[in-house]
């Protein structure tokens, strides 16, 4: 398929399911925010139990390496391309899984990315990758932090070649 048709599909996508452009990359909708509260917001304020949404990710971008501080993520797949999951945990341990529904061929279709892990998402295909994530507490951006490539390099110098390709200049 031609570029246009994927540029099509996904801008067809994005106006199905009423996304918005998200800070880190792609497109998302929050789809869920659970109305028990918690007492664990980042300033001690209630936070949601739980929020989901639906995240687009098309071929040739990136959701840059960012963290949810105070919170676990459960990422899912729905469709398309799977996805390249990175993490960079607080300890500097680096992983790499794929996100995607092709079980028998070592892709996973949930993946949890614990707070306070560093995280980025690459998609695997030609087209897109149409996931869900789900945070517990749920999702507040007061937690959420995108550090600059800079501040990154000083902390995990050893992973210099993965921080400069899944962070923006």
């Amino acid at each position: 398929m031609s570029a246009e048709v994927h540029d099509f599909e996904v801008t067809r996508l994005v106006d199905l399911l009423g996304l918005s452009p998200h800070p880190e990359g792609g497109f998302f909708r929050e789809t869920f925010r659970s109305p028990a509260m918690l007492d664990r917001g980042p300033d001690g304020a209630p936070r949601s139990a739980s929020t989901a949404i639906t995240f687009l990710l098309p071929a040739g971008t990136l959701s840059a390496l960012h963290v949810i501080h105070e919170a676990d993520e459960m990422w899912h797949h729905y469709g398309g391309d799977p996805l390249e999951i990175h993490t960079i945990s607080p300890d500097g341990a680096h992983r790499v899984g794929i996100l995607g529904g092709k079980v028998h061929a070592d892709q996973k279709p949930q993946m949890l990315v614990p707070a306070g892990t560093l995280q980025a998402a690459v998609p695997l295909g030609p087209s897109y990758a149409l996931c869900g994530c789900t945070v517990t507490p749920g999702f507040d951006f007061a937690d959420f932090e995108m550090p600059p490539r800079e501040a990154l390099l000083r902390r995990f110098p050893q992973h210099q070649a993965v921080i400069s390709k899944l962070t923006r200049g």
